[in-house]
Order: C-alpha cells, then sequence, then structure tokens
C-alpha cells in the first residue's frame, strides 16, 4: 500500500497556491477521491462549491469539478460565497458534501480545501485519511461511471438570497435596526456582496469597507486581523458599532462606539450571559479554547457557567459542543458557534446576536464589554523551518519552564504550533502588561534559536 502524505491540516488542506499540497493536480485528485467515496454511499451524488474571493480561487474551482463530475457526481457551483453558506446551501439542498476554496484570514497567495457533510459538519477525519490514500494512490479507473452517467455543473443563482433571508431568520422580527450605525468591514472577500444587504434590509444605516475584491486584495489591510480600518470608521461616520469579517466570513471582530476592540473572548462572554438569562444556555455551558483569556473564564466562573476549554480551531471546539451537549462556543480569534443556528462559525449570525443583545438590553457595546476584566496577553507568531514536538525540544521547555516559575500562578503560558502556516505561536497571560511581553519575547527568542526560519 502507498503511505499517503498527510495534506490535511486542523482546517482541511491549505498551502501557497501553485506549491504542494495546493496545487491543481492535487485538487483534481482530491475532487475525485470525494466523488469515489460519496459514489460508494448512498446519496444524491452532487456537492455544493463555494469560494472566497482570491485569484487562484479560479483553478481549484475547475480542477474540483472536473474531479467530481469525472466520477459521475453533479456540482452545484456557489462562486464567491461564505463559507458558513456554503454549509446551509449544503444542508439545503441535501447535497452529499459541500467544497469551501479558501484560505480564510490568510494572504491573497495562500489558498485552502476544506470539504463539509451532508449536515453541514466538516468532514470527520476517518474521511480525510481515506481521501489521503486515494489521492497517494492516484487510480480512479476501477471506479469511472459509463459516458452518460458523468456528473453536470449547474450555477445555483439564488444561494445569495437563500442565505440572506437564513441569516435575517436569526434577528426577531420584532426587532429592527433602523437606529443603528454599522460600519462595516467585508475583508475584500466571501461576504462582500451578501453581508451589506443582510444590514441594510434589517434597516441599519451601512457604511461599507472592503467591498471591492480584485484578487489580490482578499485580508489586505482590512478584515477582521486589521480591524484599525473599521475603528476608524466608526470614529469617522459616528458609528454605533463596527463589524470586521474575515476573508470567507466564519469569524467577526466587532468595535465598539469609542472604537475599541471586542474580540472573540468578550463576544463569547456577552452572549453567553445573555442565554443563560433567557434560559437558552444548554446544560449551562459553554466551549472556548486553551486560548482564552483569564479574565474570560473567571467572568464565566462568577456567573456559575461551565466553561469547557477546546484545543484551537473551530473544528475541535465544534467537537467539544457536540460531545457536551453545548449549543455555544467560540474562540478568541472571532470563530462563533452558534448551534441552535449554524453547524460552523457566522460571522454575521454572530454579529446580529450582539446587535441584539444591544437593542433588548438598551445597551452600547461598550457597556456589554465590561463584562470580564480582560488579563494583559501578549502572543507572538514565530515563522519556523519544521515542526517537532515541542516538548522535545530543550531550549523551548527551559524558556518555559522560567516563565512559568516567575509567573506562578498569576498567569500561564501556551506554545503551539498553526494547524495551517509555518508557525510557532507563544502566548502569555500575566497581571503586567510590560511583563507578559517580556515573557513571550523571551520564549520567542528560543523558538527562533531552535526552529526558527
Amino acid at each position: 500500500m502507498i503511505k499517503p502524505t498527510r495534506i490535511f491540516g486542523t482546517d482541511g488542506v491549505r498551502g501557497r497556491a501553485n506549491s504542494k499540497p495546493m496545487t491543481v493536480e492535487i485538487a483534481l485528485a482530491l475532487g475525485r477521491a470525494a466523488g469515489k467515496l460519496f459514489r460508494t454511499r448512498l446519496g444524491k451524488h452532487r456537492v455544493v462549491i463555494g469560494k472566497d474571493t482570491r485569484l487562484s480561487c479560479y483553478m481549484f474551482e475547475n480542477a474540483l469539478i472536473s474531479g467530481l463530475c469525472s466520477m459521475g457526481v453533479d456540482t452545484l457551483m456557489l462562486g464567491p460565497f461564505p463559507t458558513p453558506g456554503v454549509a446551509f446551501i449544503t444542508r439545503a439542498y441535501r447535497a452529499d458534501a459541500g467544497i469551501v476554496i479558501s484560505a480564510s484570514h490568510n494572504p491573497f497567495y495562500d489558498n485552502g480545501i476544506k470539504f463539509f457533510s451532508s449536515e453541514g459538519f466538516k468532514l470527520p477525519d476517518s474521511w480525510e485519511e481515506e481521501m489521503e490514500q486515494l489521492v497517494a494512490k492516484n487510480d480512479f479507473d476501477d471506479a469511472l461511471p459509463a459516458e452518460d452517467e458523468v456528473g453536470r455543473n449547474t450555477k445555483i443563482n439564488d444561494a445569495d438570497g437563500r442565505y440572506i433571508e437564513y441569516v435575517k431568520a436569526t434577528f426577531p422580527r420584532r426587532l429592527s435596526l433602523k437606529n443603528i450605525k454599522v460600519a462595516l468591514d467585508c475583508a475584500n472577500g466571501a461576504a462582500y456582496k451578501v453581508a451589506p444587504l443582510v444590514f441594510r434590509e434589517l434597516d441599519a444605516q451601512v457604511f461599507v469597507y472592503g467591498n471591492a475584491p480584485n484578487g489580490l486584495n482578499i485580508n489586505d489591510g482590512c478584515g477582521s486581523l486589521h480591524p484599525e480600518t473599521v475603528q476608524k470608521a466608526v470614529i469617522d461616520h459616528r458609528a454605533d458599532v463596527g463589524i470586521a469579517l474575515d476573508g470567507d466570513a466564519d469569524r467577526v471582530v466587532m468595535v465598539d462606539e469609542n472604537a475599541q476592540i471586542v474580540d472573540g473572548d468578550t463576544i463569547l462572554a456577552i452572549c453567553a450571559r445573555d442565554m443563560q438569562k433567557q434560559g437558552l444556555l444548554r446544560n449551562n455551558k459553554v466551549v472556548a479554547t486553551v486560548m482564552s483569556n483569564f479574565g474570560f473564564l473567571k467572568s464565566m466562573e462568577s456567573l456559575g457557567i461551565d466553561v469547557i476549554k477546546a484545543p484551537v480551531g473551530d473544528r475541535y471546539v465544534i467537537q467539544e459542543m457536540i460531545k457536551h451537549d453545548a449549543i455555544l462556543g467560540g474562540e478568541q480569534s472571532g470563530h462563533m458557534i452558534f448551534l441552535d443556528h449554524n453547524t460552523t462559525g457566522d460571522g454575521l449570525v454572530c454579529a446580529l446576536q450582539v446587535l441584539r443583545i444591544m437593542i433588548e438590553t438598551d445597551s452600547k457595546l461598550s457597556d456589554l464589554a465590561t463584562i470580564f476584566k480582560r488579563y494583559p496577553q501578549a502572543t507572538i507568531n514565530v515563522k519556523v523551518k519544521s515542526k517537532p514536538p515541542l516538548d522535545g525540544l530543550k531550549q523551548i521547555q527551559e524558556a518555559k519552564n522560567q516563565v512559568e516559575k516567575q509567573l506562578a500562578d498569576s498567569g500561564r503560558v501556551l506554545i503551539r504550533y498553526s494547524g495551517t502556516e509555518d508557525i510557532c505561536r507563544v502566548m502569555v497571560e500575566g497581571p503586567k502588561v510590560k511583563q507578559v511581553h517580556e515573557l513571550a519575547n523571551m520564549i520567542a527568542a528560543a523558538v527562533r534559536n531552535e526552529i526558527g526560519k
């Protein structure tokens, strides 16, 4: 048996476009592998395909469609479309799977391919492993359909309207955004068409940024990784709230009326408290990650809400939510999952939940954001040449132990590799701003010295 090369990471296949594993050849083989798997199982034998706005999406879209159709699977093409929208349309069309071509918050020169099941969840590891085996073998002759059974590709023309109505339905009909000024940054990404319409159709006054994609400017100085754009917009337009999506709109960072950033930890705390008050927080549990701020954990403890900590990555958050029967989870980065609304992170749904809470409680976002006192936190990303097990790296472990000894019970350290980039993330949290930055830099120096690129 051919030993497969590991191409799937924590969020599908990801890498620099036109370099392994993100090549047209691998995309074609992935399409054929997925088609072969779906043809051996009961189903409609149709797959939904969406993408973001980066230039390389065209070639991967065509390669995946060709691979799937060659195996007798029909494809439903959405064009540029938010990741959570692909999950929704997959369920709506009762398709076998959904595929998103996107590198999320990464620069335009990266891209990725991720799969959703017919239920709208990320595919299980076992399916990914099967596809890797088939891609490694790259021999599909035994499963090719007859000439009159190859798949058809169809463009879905009403997908935008369907998703817009779906998102709006998560906002109570009795409420309106009529008196709300929204500064909206679409990151020149997948939501550049649908996001402004959602808020305008709910009667908000919307000032839109990042809605002119050219294939090269996705996430470029805009979106959730660069909230300074929407911060300035909030001041310029005296807006009530700023909303910054990422390239595929599955995460959101918000900005209050004073242009202060409200990140995923704060949004999660605001929504958890609100759902608890309404008796909607199932089992009184919320799922966060190991990166969540210590202040968030203390806030939830004071409310009597149990926090389940998952590894970083929305797929792991969702796995823990299902395991513990929770319906609310999220990450500091802005992935927010409301399982009673969608099966993946949805930046638009999340923003509407916060706006609803603002209206119902007659509160400004700055008022809601006082829900917890944030502990100073320093995060440094170090580019690495390889990813050996961290616990076997002497210099890094010595630096980590020294920092933990200095912080004692007043802080914490987290060192981990990115699942989508050649990066080691160093996070230090403690009571003093200057201290955590100095300690984080000390560990980062050890990382650079031992495995830095």
